[in-house]
């Protein structure tokens, strides 16, 4: 494997078939997808930019577009229930669970508002956000609060992301709603 290539291809059949087809679209054929999602997988793998993409991996319009993509379409919720469901039908899932959170600063241009010449700034306005936004407004201004929850062994079984304004909320076995096993919906952690 080298630093460019991060699936193997035992890896890459596990997540093909979840992967959308390309039959039925009008023109040209688009790029491979194992190519992409490894670049995507690179990307956070380095923290690099889109744009700073080692010229082998392509455009990188290519990445983000095929990206935005797999997220809307639930591609990348389809990939996670899966490997879930076979790391716990396998019995590799720990029981035990962790929870994280973490608040990301939105950029000032990331709401949809819209300013009319000669009106005070969005800031002063106060306009409340969609709720499929998860942006929340603060006295230090816009901010988005990503939610984790990871099994014993630090794999991500739910993302969540919210309104950076809104408070984490509690996740265990005694509270309402219960944590649940994405794989077989089973609430609290998983028998011994």
């Amino acid at each position: 494997m080298s630093r460019m290539r991060v699936l193997s291809d035992a890896e890459w059949e596990l997540i093909e078939p979840f992967m959308p087809s390309c039959d039925g679209r009008r023109g040209r054929r688009s790029r491979d997808h194992r190519l992409v999602v490894e670049v995507i997988i690179y990307r956070y793998r380095t923290g690099i930019a889109r744009r700073d993409l080692p010229r082998e991996f392509g455009p990188w319009q290519t990445v983000w577009k095929r990206h935005r993509l797999f997220a809307g379409d639930g591609t990348w919720d389809k990939v996670l229930t899966a490997l879930l469901g076979r790391a716990d039908a396998a019995g590799e899932i720990d029981g035990d669970v962790a929870v994280d959170s973490t608040i990301a600063r939105a950029h000032q241009h990331a709401t949809n508002t819209t300013r009319l010449a000669g009106d005070p700034a969005n800031d002063m306005k106060q306009f409340p956000e969609p709720g499929d936004h998860a942006i929340g407004r603060s006295r230090g201004g816009l901010s988005t609060k990503v939610h984790q929850l990871c099994d014993g062994k630090g794999r991500p079984m739910v993302i969540a992301a919210g309104r950076g304004r809104a408070a984490t909320p509690r996740c265990s076995p005694t509270c309402s709603p219960p944590c649940a096993s994405p794989a077989k919906g089973r609430a609290g952690p998983a028998p011994p």
